[in-house]
């Protein structure tokens, strides 16, 4: 790899990284919100290095113009008569560095969206852990509540709180079995790749095209004991309203009622 190209890979991977962290909220689709400054750090300093080493080419480059010159004029110099090193190390960086220039590219071209079905349908459910206490619900009116609180209020809660009680969903579409189709949240605890899922089973309505994002209000659909193990992650869909893809699509909130 020739010096002039070493900085220009350390900018365009620098740049790439400040477009989805910086300058837009991309880079949530592929990690959580608390390593975004650190994304932004990163981008600055591969940013800076490759400016430093921009501006130092320009000397590099004439350093070695200066030292072909020096080769011809020895070439001429009588035989055994060695000829003048530099000092420097001229041995090239490996070619295969630049396959860094391949993500960086798609990064500041075509970034790629969060993950949605393909890996939810492929992933284990998210076992959720367990609750000592539930707050008490609204008296009144639909309950907003997140994937986790619902999955955990159906299978822990022994006052059975959800019992009757309508209550509001938000999640994308994955292609369920025998005719339903589940509301999925994907959580991570760090990035996409540790994603893990967290599917309620949906009765009453058609699928919509899988990874639309949706709020569907209704009331637990009746399967087994609820307040225990045993009763069916599901609900009786009453209305649905199709909304968009939230900014944090790994963050598992109650959706607004």
């Amino acid at each position: 790899m020739k010096p002039v190209l070493q900085p220009m890979l350390l900018l365009l991977t620098g740049a790439a990284i400040l477009r989805v962290s910086l300058f837009s909220d991309i880079c949530l689709r592929y990690v959580k919100e608390g390593l975004q400054p650190f994304l932004i750090a990163s981008g600055f300093v591969l940013v800076c290095f490759g400016l430093v080493g921009a501006l130092g080419t320009s000397g590099e480059l004439r350093h070695g113009l200066r030292f072909i010159m020096r080769r011809e004029s020895t070439s001429s110099a009588p035989a055994g008569t060695a000829p003048a090193h530099d000092g420097h190390d001229h041995a090239d960086v490996p070619g295969i560095a630049w396959l860094l220039a391949a993500p960086a590219l798609v990064l500041l071209m075509f970034a790629p969206p969060a993950l949605g079905s393909y890996t939810a349908a492929r992933d284990s459910p998210k076992v959720v852990e367990v609750y000592d206490h539930f707050k008490r619900l609204p008296a009144q009116g639909p309950v907003p509540l997140s994937l986790t609180e619902f999955t955990a209020r159906v299978q822990q809660d022994r006052a059975k709180s959800l019992g009757g009680r309508t209550v509001v969903l938000s999640g994308f579409v994955t292609p369920g079995k025998n005719g339903t189709w589940d509301l999925t949240r994907l959580l991570v605890a760090c990035c996409a790749a540790d994603s893990q899922s967290l599917t309620v089973t949906m009765h009453g309505v058609p699928a919509p095209p899988p990874d639309t994002w949706v709020k569907v209000t209704g009331t637990w659909h009746p399967s087994g004991a609820l307040g225990t193990a045993s009763a069916a992650l599901a609900l009786d869909v009453r209305s649905l309203e199709r909304i968009p893809q939230p900014l944090s699509p790994y963050k598992d909130r109650p959706p607004s009622a």
